[in-house]
């Protein structure tokens, strides 16, 4: 059986997104369902890479696939918490990215959960990967850790 990680703390992450939770989201327990964690996750890097102009999601020519995914689970959350995604990369590679993400309830200083997807840059035709086009190297090379 593998250790317990640790929860992070907001200093573990460059930059912060803030997330609606919604109604929907709670579960028959009364608080954020496990799988919507991931959908916070996904949705904070996004809009950071669309924010940043990182990335064309529509019609760039490279558009990032996930091949891996995983979360950590330490606090409930329920709506209708506020709720922040601290992101950070924890690899940066020739053609991918592990990005690291925070998810906090209110103002706490310990993460309710962490999660991490790493994606694989590829040629949006030919489904190839392909190195990082610079701007996007340029954003998340500011959040590496």
């Amino acid at each position: 059986m593998s250790e317990r990680i640790a929860p992070p703390v907001r200093a573990d992450f460059p930059v912060f997104r803030s997330v609606t939770t919604r109604w929907m989201d709670n579960d028959a327990y009364g608080h954020v369902n496990n799988v919507v964690y991931y959908s916070y996750i996904d949705t904070v890097v996004t809009e950071y890479l669309l924010e940043t102009n990182a990335i064309d999601y529509h019609c760039g020519p490279v558009i990032g696939l996930a091949v891996e995914s995983g979360c950590s689970y330490f606090a409930p959350i329920s709506f209708p918490d506020r709720v922040a995604g601290g992101i950070r990369v924890d690899r940066l590679g020739r053609s991918s990215v592990r990005y690291g993400v925070g998810i906090f309830r209110e103002d706490d200083e310990q993460a309710a959960a962490s999660g991490f997807f790493t994606h694989v840059y590829v040629d949006a035709e030919t489904r190839r990967p392909v190195e990082l086009p610079q701007r996007l190297r340029s954003v998340v090379e500011g959040l590496v850790v």
